[in-house]
């Protein structure tokens, strides 16, 4: 089993209770899995970053980045037929691909799906996996530039997965971060940390005589939280 393929598949997936709950044991696995020294930091700031703040707005920002537009949707197909009659031929291909190596598809997913086919490519042979994601290179070379080019730190995050993908067959993606931009990650985690860290607060009847104070203090520490949240997101 490739073990970066399937990391780099759940990461891929939506960001619900239980892709949160899974990644204390991904981030353990990232470290441990073989990638570059630079998409292991990469990834690892996804994962921290999928864990933290409000699961609703993870859940958001994954909607809005790969399921409104064309242009960084995750089924591979849209890059290249959209909507045309080619696309079909194209996803029986590859559904046979699938079956011909005894996976079992998502009857929910398209064959297409990004992250059905790195699952697929965890478990393939090893020849079939590398002639597969060859012949994808150049659409996740679009598709990564897509990404970098949103600007945003859940964007970038993204990014970094299919340039990890990438690194699989050998190649690496024609647009990468900026180093301002990948700071900027590092400024938005700092800022989230402090937030947590200024006030500890503790919770129950015992910990605080002055309830409204202690309803104060986590009054204020959401605020900050907000502010810090609203700082990375402007940048």
């Amino acid at each position: 089993m490739n073990r970066r393929y399937a990391i780099l598949s759940a990461l891929l997936r939506y960001p619900d209770a239980t892709l949160r709950a899974d990644l204390a044991d991904i981030q353990a696995a990232i470290g441990q899995a073989g990638f570059s020294r630079q998409a292991t930091a990469r990834l690892l700031r996804l994962a921290r970053r999928l864990g933290i703040g409000d699961a609703m707005d993870r859940e958001e920002a994954y909607i809005r980045l790969f399921d409104r537009g064309r242009g960084t949707s995750l089924h591979l197909f849209e890059h290249v037929h959209g909507d045309t009659r080619n696309r079909g031929p194209a996803m029986i291909e590859l559904a046979t691909i699938y079956e011909q190596s005894g996976f079992a598809m998502d009857a929910r997913e398209l064959p297409d799906f990004l992250p059905m086919m790195l699952e697929f490519c965890a478990v393939a042979p090893a020849e079939v996996a590398q002639n597969l994601m060859a012949q994808a290179a150049p659409i996740l070379d679009a598709l990564h530039a897509k990404l970098v080019g949103r600007g945003t730190a859940d964007s970038r995050g993204y990014a970094a997965v299919v340039a990890a993908a990438l690194e699989e067959v050998g190649t690496a993606p024609k647009i990468e971060a900026t180093a301002e931009q990948e700071l900027s990650d590092a400024e938005a985690f700092a800022a989230l940390d402090a937030a947590w860290e200024d006030e500890p607060v503790s919770f129950g009847p015992e910990s605080d005589p002055d309830q409204q104070g202690a309803r104060a203090k986590v009054s204020a520490m959401i605020d900050r939280l907000r502010q810090a949240r609203a700082g990375a997101a402007a940048r």
